[in-house]
């Protein structure tokens, strides 16, 4: 686990290569950390003028880099003055996660591709437990999933202020069993999950293939369904493709609804986007709105940030927002859209979040055969999935090129023998690289 000192230099570093570190420097100048964990991220600056500017401005450049370095997606507080005298004097953080008031029904921009979800989601959240559960929203990255489930919590938040609401993704469930049943903290691992009125987990495709990790969310769902309370999960695939997916679980999550988003259409990307710059005061005209929905087409996020990006421009260089200094600054985001490849660093997370290891052990020496047999799929996959060479490949576990090859062919006499258990792994794993890119 990284000290939160570690992240926020990383974070820093990452803006400043984004907005450069003079504009760094005057944002976050006296910004502190005052809580890092799984869920959030807590800062505190005195100045009420930082304050705004970090929350209206920043907000996504931080999220984006815990989501490039760390791989891992946090809601942003930032304290004032009177916001932190009153957490010192609760005298630790808020253990209810604060769901970012944005994501709400009413600012999902709604779409041919994403209506039903959208609607079942609704359904859910005005009659929680009793209609659609669980609900299973499925659709690849950066659509919208978590948007929804964000929204459900927070409608379920304003009708029931008492309801117990629990989200958690997938690899972190895995996590906190591995530390609760280190720690001999079963009963309280249990509690939290099995009291909860709402319980929200995403990207549940991280628990296929460990069997713990399914025994133990196998009892979960089971009590909580059995007391009606309401189950809504995301994935980017549906049930019945995740191969390492236990069958009784396959069986459980469609009990329910299954409903699928897919990217967006034309005239939704617009919607998207005019509502996106809107948000962030900028004035985009409709040659510029209709040159960025031709060119992003399959996700979301994308066009978020190519709006943020647009901001950042119109701040550092004070450009006027028109097509031809509007395309010179976004075209590089456009370049590789559908043809990029996973970089090493991400298909050495998704493995160690497959298999539950950490990436120091992945990248270190350490030879049981748990270890051994993931870092031989990285390296599989690394040279399958990316143009770099056998000797490239070493450099990223500090092993000569003759290990990587003879990783590289167990694997390949592996899979030619037939081996469906690694065969079911490396497709659920790719399968998690591919949603992230």
């Amino acid at each position: 686990m990284y000290s939160s000192a570690y992240v926020w230099a990383k974070i820093l570093n990452h803006m400043e290569n984004r907005l450069t570190p003079a504009v760094v420097s005057t944002w976050f100048d006296d910004a502190e950390v005052v809580e890092l964990n799984d869920e959030q991220l807590i800062l505190y600056t005195a100045s009420p003028f930082r304050k705004e500017i970090i929350q209206r401005r920043c907000t996504e450049y931080i999220k984006d880099a815990m989501k490039e370095i760390f791989n891992t997606e946090i809601t942003l507080v930032v304290f004032g003055p009177e916001e932190l005298a009153e957490y010192k004097a609760r005298g630790k953080a808020n253990t209810v996660m604060d769901f970012n008031p944005q994501f709400t029904f009413e600012n999902f921009v709604v779409g041919s591709s994403n209506r039903f979800a959208r609607s079942a989601a609704i359904a859910v959240a005005n009659n929680p437990g009793q209609v659609y559960n669980p609900l299973f929203i499925y659709g690849p990255a950066g659509i919208g999933k978590t948007h929804l489930l964000y929204a459900i919590a927070n409608e379920l938040r304003r009708q029931h202020p008492d309801f117990k609401i629990v989200y958690i993704k997938g690899d972190q469930f895995t996590n906190e069993l591995i530390a609760a049943l280190q720690s001999g903290k079963n009963v309280e691992f249990r509690s939290k999950y099995r009291e909860a009125d709402l319980f929200l987990i995403d990207d549940i495709q991280f628990i296929a293939g460990k069997d713990s990790t399914q025994e133990e969310f196998f009892h979960t769902f089971n009590k909580l369904y059995e007391e009606h309370k309401q189950i809504v999960m995301t994935s980017d695939r549906k049930p019945s493709d995740m191969l390492t997916l236990e069958d009784r679980l396959k069986t459980r999550f469609e009990w329910g609804l299954l409903a699928d988003i897919q990217p967006p259409d034309y005239e939704t990307r617009m919607a998207i986007l005019k509502n996106k710059a809107k948000n962030l005061g900028l004035n985009l005209s409709d040659d510029v709105c209709n040159y960025i929905a031709i060119n992003v087409t399959n996700n979301v996020r994308q066009i978020e940030g190519t709006v943020k990006k647009i901001l950042a421009y119109r701040d550092l260089n004070n450009m006027p927002l028109d097509l031809p200094n509007i395309s010179r600054a976004i075209d590089d985001m456009f370049k590789s859209e559908g043809n990029a490849l996973p970089t090493p660093s991400l298909i050495i997370s998704q493995v160690c979040k497959f298999y539950s290891i950490d990436e120091v052990l992945l990248r270190g020496t350490q030879k049981n055969k748990g270890t051994a047999e993931a870092r031989q799929i990285a390296m599989y996959l690394i040279r399958k999935l990316t143009n770099l060479s056998l000797p490239d490949i070493g450099k990223e576990f500090a092993r000569d090129h003759s290990t990587v090859l003879y990783a590289i062919r167990k694997v390949e006499v592996a899979l030619k023998n037939g081996d469906t258990t690694m065969q079911n792994n490396i497709r659920d794993i790719t399968a998690n690289i591919n949603s992230c890119l």
